[in-house]
């Protein structure tokens, strides 16, 4: 007969087969490192692409992660990755740690390639490659019926970078019209900006702290955006690697080159109102030696390549469609090059004049960098050289 013990019994096994059962939810994990540069700080070698893939495949092999895309933006090596993990996973970081060092002692030392390992600072692995040099973004979702995310990297700038784009895709009805015509958008997004320098957080909730919002993300050098959240259900909108390595190091190392991965379509941004804030090329902190202020430039994936004053600036968006976890592109896993579009053609034409127009005011503010931002150069040397020549007025 059935009683309260055969029910505790049901509902035991139950339990034991509910955590046994693997997660719903899937992580997508963009980690990305400098290690190392062909002619300066140019472009990645193909042998660095080569060596990362194959470790991503390995991974791919003994069931670590479900697919994988590796890339560049510039001379950063790009790992994007997805698995079960959960955020800041000790294994998957381990792996794109011990990746990023393989390819450093196969390629890039033995090719005597320009700051092997520039952005590996600390040696000694520590569980979580965050305060180590690498930059991460990471979000867990639930997959929709439909899920296409947008991975965007920028090389030659630094977190802050994606405070104009972020801002308009999420809180700009200008830029996207979804806030004001679709009622599953209508209520707004959450921004949390993080303060970079003294580590602090806070939560905006936009539209009704827009201003304030504005306020903060208006100084890009400090207060960034970490990641966003749909207001009506706190859902993950977007998330963007915040790491400054001149914090991490104490000294200017370059420029932290971010990432961000944006969710799209059905309650976010449609994915043309995620590229349209690109067809402005804002201007960033970065450029040569870190130091001076230029436009971000959207290129596609072939011309991800830093020349001119080691710039201008440049960013890609890639497109994919994730299902069950694996990264669906145009062909396999490859992306589409949204950038890749004479649809950006003014804006590059645009980003060359701007830079033109920067690099003729030479050492000038404001295209160089304030002091604040030089701390981590030759200039401290220099006012120290010239303190006992500075007389009292």
């Amino acid at each position: 007969m059935f009683n309260s013990k055969h029910l505790y019994l049901i509902v035991g096994y139950v339990l034991i087969l509910v955590r046994r059962m693997p997660s719903s939810k899937v992580t997508v994990s963009l980690i990305k490192a400098d290690v190392g540069s062909l002619c300066g700080h140019h472009v990645v070698h193909p042998k660095q692409l080569e060596v990362a893939r194959r470790s991503l495949e390995e991974a791919k092999r003994n069931g670590l992660i479900i697919d994988y895309y590796a890339f560049n933006c510039g001379d950063d090596l790009e790992l994007l990755m997805t698995h079960k993990k959960g955020e800041n996973s000790p294994e998957i970081h381990g792996l794109a740690w011990n990746t990023f060092k393989e390819v450093v002692a196969k390629v890039s030392r033995p090719f005597k390639l320009y700051a092997a390992g520039q952005d590996l600072l600390i040696e000694t692995f520590s569980g979580n490659v965050k305060g180590m040099g690498p930059g991460v973004a990471e979000m867990e979702i639930e997959e929709r019926p439909s899920e296409p995310i947008i991975v965007l990297a920028a090389d030659k700038t630094e977190p802050g970078a994606w405070n104009y784009p972020l801002y308009k895709m999420f809180a700009s009805p200008d830029n996207t019209a979804g806030l004001v015509i679709d009622p599953s958008m209508h209520e707004g997004f959450i921004f949390r900006v993080m303060d970079v320098v003294d580590g602090k957080y806070v939560d905006l909730s936009c539209p009704e702290e827009i201003y304030t919002l504005v306020g903060l993300l208006g100084t890009p050098g400090k207060y960034v955006v970490e990641r966003v959240f749909r207001k009506a259900d706190k859902a993950i909108a977007a998330v963007a690697s915040t790491t400054r390595l001149n914090l991490i190091a104490g000294r200017y190392v370059g420029k932290d080159d971010p990432v961000l991965i944006v969710r799209a379509q059905h309650g976010f941004p449609a994915v043309g109102e995620v590229l349209a804030p690109f067809g402005y090329p804002h201007l960033v902190a970065g450029w040569m030696r870190g130091s001076h202020n230029g436009p971000l430039m959207p290129v596609s994936l072939r011309n991800a390549r830093c020349t001119f004053f080691d710039g201008p600036p440049r960013v890609v968006a890639l497109g994919f469609q994730l299902a069950n976890g694996e990264l669906i592109g145009l062909s396999g896993s490859e992306p589409a090059d949204l950038f890749d579009d004479p649809a950006f053609d003014l804006a590059r034409k645009t980003a060359m004049k701007v830079a033109d127009y920067m690099r003729r005011m030479g050492e000038f503010m404001p295209a160089r960098l304030e002091p604040e931002e030089l701390e981590y150069t030759t200039l401290p040397k220099i006012l120290d050289k010239l303190k006992d020549r500075f007389k009292s007025l």
